[in-house]
């Protein structure tokens, strides 16, 4: 049979919708919707109306003129710069210290490029809505399996909120179901404890809450396999709930907090000079003499029959309007370059004046280096608490004894560099290292030929007792030779002693 989860109190359906309910409504999704809306390209902009008061003093909108609305993703920028930056290693961070044997093979299974991209997610949440969760299963190997999860869905239930005073993770989401009236969206609901997963379902029109009847175990114990001798399906608990949190800082801010504003303010510039070049493409006609009475008809006569009328001593006279480009250029470029400074990003725009140098370029790295960094300690005290169920899992199935204090981590970030310049480097380096083997082997006589060869292993990075080893056989094995060609076909009753160096013949 099917082994379910033991029924047992928990949260009703009245308390889940009221804590969803709640979340939902809190400051700080409300800041965190904000955040993915921009990482989306969701600007305001896009909200943007123009209003006048007409003739009657009432305001109504102006449908009439050009309201271009472009939002331009600078956070979405900021957001992958800082996920790719602080995951731009060749290999995996996470490494067994030296002396610990069989641990980094195990390591590699669990954190793998699939982790990496999770990871990835994580950190793109993360500061982009100022906190993001991710959860682990058991896979289809029986293997921990780790996912980011939307943090906009998931609620932090406390035990001191609750009746039977325990923590509980509530995860919802949007889904499509197919019903007799065709499709409808739901919200479906997990109810994460110590010990199982419970499943409801919310109907998008009512909002009732119900048990989902399509899950086939529910509740469902966190770990379900099947028993090999009998095939019955058994469960078991990971003994927590399975989910992390990354915050981006202490106040779980969006990264979008210090830089909206001026997000904002290049968006209205730089559409409002769009809105200009298309109102005023066309001059204006300053018309005398205008004989009739609906303006909208002269409108029409000028753009399609090119053709006034106009009455006695009447005249048109052509005007054109000067837009303040070079002024909107100006603010564009300063409302830039402060969204990337306070933004602490790199701004891939910048080509310099031609002058590239390394020294340069890690300059430019310096502000996302920091909040790179101000980042990774958190995402450090969140892989250790990963690290630790990872390590229990591995030292259960293979009874070992792995420990947190095994593993040390290794982030190597990669950033540009001046190619040419490096290429020169190490072509000083090396005249500088050749000059250097010159002046030893020039006072070799007064050294000696001993200190003469430690000074040179020195500089070329070799073992010197281990090349002395093997040069201090050479005369030996030389010495064989020549006796053996000279007692070439010669009988001796006893053996040579040759004192050869261990595997030469």
């Amino acid at each position: 049979g099917i082994c379910e989860g033991k029924e047992k109190k928990m949260l009703s359906v009245e308390e889940i919708k009221k804590f969803i309910d709640d979340d939902n409504a809190s400051e700080k999704k409300k800041y965190a919707r904000i955040g993915q809306k921009y990482y989306e390209a969701e600007h305001d902009i896009l909200k943007y109306r123009m209003f006048y008061f007409n003739t009657d003093g009432k305001l109504v909108e102006d449908t009439a003129r050009a309201n271009i609305k472009i939002s331009h993703p600078f956070f979405m920028i900021l957001a992958d710069q800082l996920s790719s930056f602080m995951l731009s290693f060749t290999e995996n961070p996470i490494r067994a210290k030296e002396g610990v044997e069989g641990l980094q093979e195990h390591l590699d299974l669990y954190f793998d490029d699939e982790f990496w991209s999770e990871t990835g997610e994580l950190i793109t949440g993360a500061y982009s809505k100022g906190f993001e969760y991710i959860y682990g299963y058991k896979g289809e190997e029986n293997r921990l399996v780790f996912q980011c999860a939307d943090s906009m869905g998931v609620v932090d239930v406390h035990a001191k909120y609750t009746a039977d005073h325990k923590d509980y993770k509530i995860y919802h989401y949007v889904d499509t179901e197919m019903s007799e009236k065709g499709k409808r969206k739901v919200t479906r609901i997990q109810v994460w404890d110590e010990e199982n997963v419970y499943y409801f379902v919310q109907d998008g029109k009512s909002g009732t809450i119900e048990k989902d009847t399509s899950v086939p175990i529910n509740p469902r114990p966190h770990v379900v396999y099947e028993d090999e001798e009998t095939g019955q399906k058994l469960g078991s608990s990971l003994g927590y709930i399975p989910f992390w949190k990354l915050d981006n800082n202490k106040k779980q801010f969006s990264g979008l907090k210090p830089i909206k504003a001026l997000i904002d303010d290049y968006d209205l510039h730089a559409c409002s000079l769009s809105n200009n070049l298309k109102d005023f493409d066309t001059p204006l006609y300053a018309i005398k003499g205008f004989e009739g009475d609906d303006l909208t008809e002269l409108q029409v006569n000028i753009k399609t029959k090119k053709i006034v009328g106009v009455g006695e001593g009447g005249d048109v006279e052509v005007r054109t309007v000067e837009i303040p480009y070079q002024a909107r250029k100006e603010k564009l470029t300063l409302d830039k370059e402060a969204i990337f400074m306070f933004g602490m990003g790199f701004d891939p725009t910048k080509v310099g004046d031609g002058n590239i140098t390394n020294i340069v370029i890690l300059s430019r790295y310096a502000l996302l280096e920091l909040k790179a960094n101000k980042l990774q300690k958190r995402l450090n005290k969140l892989l250790k608490q990963i690290i630790k169920v990872v390590l229990a899992e591995i030292n259960e199935e293979h009874e070992t004894d792995y420990q947190i204090a095994d593993i040390e981590f290794k982030f190597t970030r990669s950033v540009m560099t001046n190619e040419s310049e490096n290429i020169a480097n190490e072509k000083v380096k090396a005249e500088t290292k050749q000059l250097e083997i010159n002046i030893i082997m020039n006072v070799a006589a007064v050294i000696g030929d001993e200190e003469t060869l430690r000074l040179i292993c020195e500089e070329l990075d070799i073992d010197f007792d281990e090349l002395k080893g093997k040069l201090e056989a050479v005369p030996a094995i030389q010495t064989v030779v020549d006796a053996k060609k000279t007692l070439e076909g010669v009988k001796v009753d006893e053996p040579i002693e040759t004192n050869l160096p261990e595997g030469v013949e």
